[in-house]
């Protein structure tokens, strides 16, 4: 039990790792989890055989989580305006992109039905996670609503998917009658969406009434609420990951006072589920396998990539005449496949099934080359299509934008020689992201206007974006010791090496914000804001 322990956090550290390369090479980081799990694959043979059922539960629970973050990522006001389409998308385009594929594979590859269409079933929903990855790291911005059409239909087929799996492998079971399949199909969507809306109403209830002193405490309500919304629905024959997305969705989109925290927590444990769920898909592979299988799997991944899924796509979206082509094929382009075709392959795998086809290492090889290769290329076809949009800020998207681009409030103090003196707020010319929330004139605060003017001795407030980004660590305390050889030099005296630049002196309780020719005395706390080595 150590040494897994040990290879585990090992990998994670690894992976923390690849993920800063990968976002410079361009590979979604998703790859090396995969890889790691296929050379730690000579490990599972033996784990298998005894705890073979424990690797389905596991994977199933961390697509809870997954699903659960999906919707809590999702704001809601972006939403509102694609829901309809995404909607349709992540259920109407799912299974026609099932039946296309089963379809292909039974006429194409000469496949039975049942294979055939429970291959479509399991490889028809898009991967959210890896979507999200991309469109914020890159900062993506896309026109006519792309994005939040993209966000939302990726975090909300899964469930769609799900029921379509589980109702072939209720026919691979045999003895289910057309009375039965429908009765499946109409409680996995009523009572997973009336499951998810009940745990959510509560959740909000008790949030709204509970504060919580111990910040511990709410995340583990919440991983309690998240795991609840599963288990509820699929106990009574309801879609536990509808439900689940449904439920992140309604609390992603609450105001309350712990959501900040939330979301970091979520994102990150979110992250560890996308770990274990690839590198468990890694370590299951057989080697000799995937060479049998790359071949049909390259042959079922150019159908589904050009074929199956613009269909889909192009014949959800083209009734509402607002999408043009261009926008359709990058649409179909960023289907990419991942962590719930895993899921669902893996619980195929562990099920004991009998199949002609190893659907197990196609769904393998056919994720592998989905983020290898569309993963990598989807900002290249956004810009080839002509969907980039520099203007659009793709963090509006998400529930958690509001975090990620945080704004700071700063203060400057109008001196009798400042430009800015005896001039109306109006003539200014302030940045675009820069903000006069507050003029502080003596005891008097002032909200601003255009023709507010600005007077000798004004505090002004301003606000505007907070900044940090991979090459900077910060503002950091630096103590003038009394044997400094810098005390009675001036601040232009100072070494500026490396990128750091002093800010900033704390003298007492005076705070000095130093010019060229402010002498740096014994005692002074300098205030640097320091770069990172860049080497």
């Amino acid at each position: 039990m150590t040494l897994y322990l040990l290879i585990f956090s090992a990998i994670v550290v690894t992976c923390v790792f690849f993920n800063k390369f990968s976002g410079k090479v361009g590979i979604p980081v998703l790859l090396f989890f995969l890889m790691l799990g296929l050379l730690c694959g000579s490990q599972y043979d033996e784990f298998a055989s005894r705890e073979g059922w424990l690797v389905g539960d596991i994977s199933t629970l961390a697509l809870i989580f997954i699903m659960f973050y999906g919707g809590f990522g999702t704001r809601w006001k972006s939403a509102r305006p694609v829901v309809v389409e995404a909607g349709l998308l992540a259920t109407v385009g799912v299974a026609l992109t099932a039946a296309l594929v089963g379809l292909f594979c039974h006429f194409a590859l000469g496949w039975t039905y049942l294979e055939s269409f429970l291959m479509g079933a399991v490889i028809s929903s898009t991967d959210a996670a890896t979507v999200f990855s991309i469109l914020r790291s890159r900062k993506l911005g896309l026109k006519n609503n792309t994005a939040p059409l993209l966000e939302v239909e990726s975090g909300s087929n899964d469930p769609m998917s799900y029921m379509l799996t589980a109702v072939m492998l209720s026919l691979f079971s045999g003895g289910v009658t057309a009375g039965g399949i429908v009765w499946k199909i109409f409680s996995q969507i009523v009572f997973g969406a009336a499951g998810g809306l009940l745990i959510s109403a509560g959740a909000v209830f008790l949030l709204k009434r509970i504060s919580f002193k111990n910040n511990g405490f709410d995340m583990l309500l919440f991983i309690a609420i998240a795991m609840m919304s599963y288990a509820i629905p699929d106990l009574a024959g309801g879609n536990g990951f509808l439900s689940a997305y449904i439920v992140g969705i309604v609390l992603g989109n609450t105001e309350f006072p712990e959501r900040k925290s939330l979301v970091s927590f979520f994102d990150a444990v979110t992250s560890l589920m996308q770990i274990v769920i690839f590198f468990l898909l890694g370590m299951m592979a057989i080697p000799s396998h995937l060479l049998h299988s790359l071949l049909p799997a390259l042959i079922i991944f150019a159908f589904l990539t050009t074929v199956a899924r613009p269909l889909a796509v192009c014949g959800v979206l083209s009734p509402f005449r607002k999408y043009p082509v261009r926008q359709m094929g990058l649409i179909s382009f960023v289907g990419l496949r991942g962590a719930a075709s895993i899921v669902f392959a893996i619980n195929i795998l562990t099920s004991g099934l009998e199949l002609q086809n190893d659907i197990f290492s196609i769904v393998f090889c056919i994720v592998l080359v989905s983020i290898a290769l569309q993963g990598s290329l989807i900002p290249s076809v956004a810009k080839a299509t002509g969907m980039t949009d520099a203007g659009e800020d793709v963090m509006t998207t998400f529930s958690d934008f509001r975090e990620s681009d945080e704004m700071s409030l700063g203060t400057i103090r109008i001196s009798g020689t400042s430009s800015w003196n005896n001039r109306q707020v109006k003539d200014l010319n302030l940045p675009e992201d820069c903000l006069i929330a507050l003029v502080v004139r003596g005891d008097e605060r002032i909200v601003p206007q255009g023709n507010t003017t600005i007077l000798e001795d004004d505090e002004i407030v301003l606000c505007t974006r907070s900044f940090l980004d991979e090459y900077t660590e910060g503002l950091i305390k630096h103590p003038l010791s009394h044997n400094s050889k810098w005390i009675g030099h001036t601040v232009s005296e100072f070494p500026r090496k490396d990128g750091n630049l002093l800010v900033m002196i704390q003298r007492g309780e005076e705070k000095i914000i130093p010019n060229g020719n402010t002498v740096l005395r014994k005692g002074d706390i300098l205030v640097i804001l320091k770069s990172k080595d860049l080497k």
